[in-house]
Protein backbone atom coordinates (compact mmCIF):
# COMPACT_ATOMS: atom_id res chain seq x y z
CA UNK A 1 0.00 0.00 0.00
CA UNK A 2 1.46 3.30 -1.05
CA UNK A 3 1.33 6.66 0.52
CA UNK A 4 -1.92 8.17 -1.02
CA UNK A 5 -3.55 4.42 -0.11
CA UNK A 6 -2.94 4.67 3.42
CA UNK A 7 -4.28 8.27 3.39
CA UNK A 8 -7.61 7.16 1.96
CA UNK A 9 -8.32 4.10 3.60
CA UNK A 10 -10.55 4.34 6.62
CA UNK A 11 -12.00 7.97 5.23
CA UNK A 12 -14.89 9.15 4.58
CA UNK A 13 -15.52 10.43 0.82
CA UNK A 14 -15.98 14.08 0.94
CA UNK A 15 -13.93 14.98 3.88
CA UNK A 16 -10.59 16.26 4.23
CA UNK A 17 -8.00 14.42 5.30
CA UNK A 18 -7.21 17.84 8.17
CA UNK A 19 -10.62 17.78 9.72
CA UNK A 20 -11.02 17.06 12.90
CA UNK A 21 -13.21 13.91 12.13
CA UNK A 22 -12.18 12.38 9.25
CA UNK A 23 -13.37 8.88 9.80
CA UNK A 24 -16.75 7.30 10.22
CA UNK A 25 -19.11 8.73 12.95
CA UNK A 26 -21.07 5.94 15.24
CA UNK A 27 -24.55 7.12 14.68
CA UNK A 28 -23.93 7.48 10.37
CA UNK A 29 -24.61 4.68 7.73
CA UNK A 30 -21.99 4.23 5.09
CA UNK A 31 -21.37 1.98 1.71
CA UNK A 32 -17.58 0.82 1.41
CA UNK A 33 -15.86 1.20 -1.81
CA UNK A 34 -14.01 -1.30 -3.17
CA UNK A 35 -11.57 -1.45 -6.13
CA UNK A 36 -11.14 1.75 -8.77
CA UNK A 37 -9.57 5.07 -7.35
CA UNK A 38 -11.61 5.33 -4.15
CA UNK A 39 -10.68 2.00 -3.01
CA UNK A 40 -10.87 2.16 0.62
CA UNK A 41 -12.87 5.20 1.37
CA UNK A 42 -16.09 5.12 2.99
CA UNK A 43 -19.40 7.04 1.19
CA UNK A 44 -22.37 8.20 3.98
CA UNK A 45 -25.22 6.97 2.78
CA UNK A 46 -27.32 8.15 5.97
CA UNK A 47 -30.86 8.39 5.30
CA UNK A 48 -30.53 6.85 1.28
CA UNK A 49 -33.42 4.92 0.63
CA UNK A 50 -33.33 1.16 -0.56
CA UNK A 51 -33.58 2.16 -4.68
CA UNK A 52 -30.97 4.91 -3.86
CA UNK A 53 -28.64 2.27 -2.73
CA UNK A 54 -29.34 -0.18 -5.87
CA UNK A 55 -28.54 2.58 -7.98
CA UNK A 56 -24.87 3.52 -6.87
CA UNK A 57 -23.03 5.98 -6.90
CA UNK A 58 -21.10 8.19 -9.80
CA UNK A 59 -18.37 10.13 -7.52
CA UNK A 60 -16.76 13.57 -8.49
CA UNK A 61 -12.85 12.77 -7.86
CA UNK A 62 -9.65 13.80 -9.74
CA UNK A 63 -8.59 10.16 -9.68
CA UNK A 64 -10.54 8.93 -12.47
CA UNK A 65 -9.35 8.27 -15.76
CA UNK A 66 -10.85 11.64 -16.50
CA UNK A 67 -9.56 14.17 -14.19
CA UNK A 68 -12.56 16.01 -12.88
CA UNK A 69 -14.28 13.14 -13.92
CA UNK A 70 -16.83 10.69 -12.06
CA UNK A 71 -15.95 7.27 -10.44
CA UNK A 72 -18.38 4.77 -11.35
CA UNK A 73 -19.53 2.64 -7.95
CA UNK A 74 -22.35 -0.09 -7.42
CA UNK A 75 -23.24 -2.81 -5.23
CA UNK A 76 -23.38 -6.13 -6.22
CA UNK A 77 -26.68 -8.08 -6.86
CA UNK A 78 -27.62 -9.84 -3.87
CA UNK A 79 -24.68 -9.21 -1.99
CA UNK A 80 -25.77 -9.17 1.95
CA UNK A 81 -26.23 -5.29 4.26
CA UNK A 82 -26.46 -4.82 7.54
CA UNK A 83 -29.13 -2.88 9.00
CA UNK A 84 -28.38 0.07 10.92
CA UNK A 85 -25.47 2.67 11.60
CA UNK A 86 -22.07 1.80 10.34
CA UNK A 87 -20.92 -0.10 7.19
CA UNK A 88 -23.84 -1.25 5.45
CA UNK A 89 -23.11 -2.45 2.42
CA UNK A 90 -20.56 -2.42 0.07
CA UNK A 91 -20.03 -0.42 -3.13
CA UNK A 92 -17.89 -2.25 -6.15
CA UNK A 93 -15.52 0.43 -8.96
CA UNK A 94 -17.66 -0.29 -11.89
CA UNK A 95 -15.57 1.84 -14.25
CA UNK A 96 -15.16 6.08 -15.35
CA UNK A 97 -17.16 8.78 -16.69
CA UNK A 98 -15.95 12.20 -17.78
Amino acid sequence: MNGDEQLLRGRVYGRDHDDQYPGPLPHRTYAALTGGPLDGLLLDITGWRTEEVDDGAALSTELSRWPGGRALYEPRPGEPRTPGPGVLCRFHYCGDAP
